[in-house]
């Protein structure tokens, strides 16, 4: 499964992950960078009064397989 991974710096110049699953799969860089800007601008995300998600700082696909190991039969 992809997912988007989308990294920002907070108020207080730390790093703010967020991970979207079940998103389209090729968007381009343009319009990941205009959906960061956005969220950014919102200004929703906050603790201790330091917003969370300040500026975008990078947007990567990470793509996961998951390989059953054991599974138990009913």
């Amino acid at each position: 499964m992809k997912t988007l991974k989308l990294t920002f710096r907070s108020g207080s110049h730390s790093t703010r992950t967020i991970q979207l699953k079940y998103v389209a799969e090729e968007l381009d860089e343009a319009t990941i960078k205009q959906a960061m800007q956005e969220i950014s601008e919102l200004q929703l995300f906050e603790n201790k009064g330091v917003q969370l998600y300040v500026d975008p700082v990078k947007a990567e696909y990470v793509d996961t397989e998951e390989k059953v190991v054991f599974a138990a039969e009913d």
